[in-house]
């Protein structure tokens, strides 16, 4: 197999367990958001722990900056917000708004470099931001409210994502700055709830209890797998693959969660796949240009 096979490999199985996720959080309940995502934080900490040790990484923490640690620290509050988010979405029933969040995101991302980074952008960027817009409003008229959820979801994996560009920080040593951060609110919320009795964790099932512990590797797993595509396969198909995830939720939503879907609502989310569409065939195009021009100033060879 080749290197960049493996890549594929790697990404398809990072996105797909991503994109399944929603059938395991509804595994947890009863437990409500807050516990499942407190007991995320300690487990993922426990598995990047013993990941650092079993690679010899310690050495990263000896010389990474203040700058990259705070940085991490902002990022360890945005990430905690989106995951009790999604926990908060998926076990309420709301797993098509989840997965609406992770389709509109590439395109908050592409906001995001305009506002804060002051990047200029193509016209079909433009044309791509101006549907994805509509289709919030149109979304805002279905449900009666704005999709809170999915914008929640979006701007915070978008300031993730930026703030871990800046950073530049390898994924395994970044979650463990990240969960560390998060430990004490974590341990303390969860100190509470076992003193008050109101704790889940080791009371309903060793099945129930088994899968909560397993929330550390299924958080890091993925990651890993992520990172070692990301090193091995263009940035485009990255880009293509990343839609792979909110597929697959909506699927679950509406295929085997059975969440209704009204008219309006799937005409919005045709909108959104209109402008990711629009979005996609832009970055495609203008990654073959640049591909072209670098080929155009290469110096001949004899």
């Amino acid at each position: 197999m080749t290197d960049q096979r493996k890549g594929l490999f790697y990404g398809l199985a990072a996105y797909v367990a991503w994109g399944a996720f929603p059938l395991y959080f509804r595994l947890l309940k009863p437990a409500g958001p807050l516990e499942i995502l407190a007991h995320r934080i300690v487990w993922s900490l426990v598995t990047v722990s013993v990941l650092i040790l079993v690679l010899r990484r310690l050495r990263w923490f000896r010389t990474a900056g203040a700058r990259t640690l705070g940085l991490l620290a902002l990022g360890a509050v945005l990430i905690a917000v989106n995951w009790y988010t999604y926990i908060y979405g998926v076990n309420s029933s709301r797993v098509v708004e989840t997965a609406l969040g992770y389709f509109i995101n590439p395109l908050i991302s592409v906001l995001f470099g305009v506002v804060l980074l002051h990047e200029r952008l193509r016209r079909l960027q433009w044309v791509a931001l101006a549907i994805g817009a509509v289709a919030v409003v149109v979304l805002t008229v279905d449900y009666g409210r704005p999709p809170w959820i999915a914008l929640t979801l979006a701007v915070s994996f978008g300031l993730y994502g930026l703030i871990k560009k800046v950073a530049g920080a390898p994924a395994v040593e970044g979650l463990t700055v990240e969960s560390l951060v998060l430990l004490l609110p974590a341990l303390g919320y969860l100190t509470w709830l076992t003193w008050s009795g109101d704790a889940e964790f080791g009371t309903v099932s060793a099945g129930h209890t088994a899968l909560m512990v397993l929330s550390g590797a299924l958080t890091a797993g993925p990651l890993l797998a992520f990172a070692a595509a990301a090193n091995r396969v263009p940035l485009s198909t990255i880009g293509l693959l990343q839609y792979l995830t909110p597929v697959l939720q909506f699927l679950v939503g509406v295929l085997i969660l059975g969440e209704h879907m009204p008219p309006a609502r799937w005409a919005g989310f045709a909108l959104v796949w209109l402008a990711l569409l629009v979005f996609s065939a832009d970055s495609l195009r203008a990654a073959r240009s640049a591909s072209a021009r670098r080929k155009d100033t290469l110096p001949a060879t004899a």
